[in-house]
């Protein structure tokens, strides 16, 4: 009887376990069938995904479908900064300091100020590279094009090529991108980097030619030309005065990199430039032209491994297309009617460090304005000294400070002081 319950037992236990089996089967069946359906979805999916980016060939057409991405070497580039400000006089324009506004009109009206307009996004692109010339590529924008505050527009800042011989040392460079005339700037935490306080010069269109030359082991000379684009305000008629001379604006600069003194060269600059606006008068219709020149000193000093010292002196007239004059170029109203506005100015500024996490850089800069071609309430001096601190909180990420006074003085009463503090952040990629 005992063998009997046995067998009983393991019979049952038999057909539960092929009753489970069966039941298992059944489910990975369906599974199966499931992932099956999946998978040829996906198949799907990805065909059509193929036809939407890469071009479908014809049927006699044999060539090899061009893929979405370049055969260049492309590197992204950039930083994102927010910037904060406190001034104790009204600045102009605020986001960065340019002058002080006159203090008859605002009498110590403090502001704060706050943007990520600073922000910055760049393509470099290398290649190809025939063995003779290499070719390269550079586009960078910020976002200080305009419009509200919240609502900022994209402002192209360079945008060229360049076509290189390095065995001969030439090269061409051809787009927007800096002038060559006074081609150094202080390093400030101000987006507005000494322009208008004696740092002049900006971007524009331009064809440029530079040749090296060694002239012996340690010294080399550079040679530096551009045909650039006249950059002129609208004129009483609103015609574009720099378009309307039609010539273009011949830019120079000799450089010469020599040992002096101190671990590493000197290098001292000339340059300079020359144009032409031309304004349409009404109602006459008569065309009045305006010469725009400028001549300028750059040095670049070593002293010590933590310790630089660079600044650039300039003179010339109507340079309010390149930050000069303190924004002012030609005097269209009042006793001195269409009169050049001339200008002299400079800047020197020392870096020192880095030491550890944190690098200093202390500066100033003026722009003297000759009074005679300005009438009353234009600006005629505006000057401004600095010290800044950038402290690294990692490989990509740094925090900075600046202390700035500002002095702005005007023909007439109105004169301007402001002391700014400015703080920023900024995340490099």
């Amino acid at each position: 009887m005992s063998k009997l319950k046995v067998l009983l037992s393991l019979v049952l236990l038999t057909s539960l376990v092929t009753t489970c089996f069966a039941a298992e089967s059944e489910d990975l069946s369906k599974e199966n069938a499931e992932l099956r359906q999946k998978v040829q979805k996906l198949d799907n999916d990805l065909e059509e995904l193929k036809r939407a980016i890469i071009p479908q060939d014809n049927a006699t057409d044999t060539q090899t479908p061009k893929m979405v991405w370049s055969s260049l070497d492309i590197q992204i580039y950039g930083y994102l900064k927010l910037d904060a400000a406190y001034d104790s006089s009204r600045i102009n324009n605020g986001n960065y300091a340019q002058w002080v506004e006159p203090e008859n009109e605002n009498d110590d009206d403090n502001q704060f100020n706050m943007t990520a307009n600073e922000s910055r996004f760049g393509v470099k692109i290398n290649g190809p590279d025939n063995g003779t010339m290499k070719t390269s590529g550079r586009a960078e924008v910020d976002f200080y094009g305009g419009t509200n505050e919240n609502k900022a527009q994209l402002m192209m800042r360079h945008a060229y090529m360049k076509l290189d011989w390095p065995d001969c040392r030439f090269n061409i460079i051809a787009g927007q991108t800096s002038d060559v005339i006074s081609p150094l700037f202080p390093s400030t935490v101000n987006y507005s980097v000494g322009w208008w306080t004696g740092n002049i010069g900006y971007r524009r269109p331009q064809i440029r030619l530079t040749k090296e030359y060694e002239l012996n082991e340690q010294t080399d000379l550079k040679i530096e030309g551009a045909l650039a684009k006249t950059i002129g305000r609208d004129s009483v008629t609103h015609t574009d005065s720099g378009e309307d001379s039609g010539l273009p604006t011949i830019q120079a600069r000799a450089g010469m990199t020599l040992p002096v003194y101190g671990p590493g060269p000197t290098v001292v600059g000339l340059s300079g430039h020359l144009g032409e606006e031309e304004y349409d008068i009404e109602p006459s219709g008569r065309n009045k032209e305006f010469t725009t020149w400028s001549i300028n000193l750059d040095v670049t000093q070593p002293i010590r491994n933590w310790l630089s010292i660079k600044g650039e002196l300039f003179t010339g007239e109507n340079l309010d297309a390149y930050l000069g004059g303190i924004g002012q170029g030609v005097t269209i109203e009042g006793d001195n009617r269409y009169e050049e506005v001339g200008s002299k100015g400079g800047w020197l500024a020392a870096s020192l460090g880095p030491w550890d996490k944190m690098r200093f850089n202390v500066g100033g800069g003026f722009d003297d304005v000759d009074s005679s071609n300005v009438d009353d309430g234009d600006r005629t001096l505006n000057r401004s000294i600095f010290g800044n601190m950038f402290y690294t909180l990692n490989k990509n990420t740094e925090w900075a400070v600046e202390l700035s006074h500002w002095r702005t003085e005007y023909r007439g009463s109105g004169d301007g002081e402001s002391l700014r503090l400015q703080a920023a952040l900024i995340y490099k990629f």
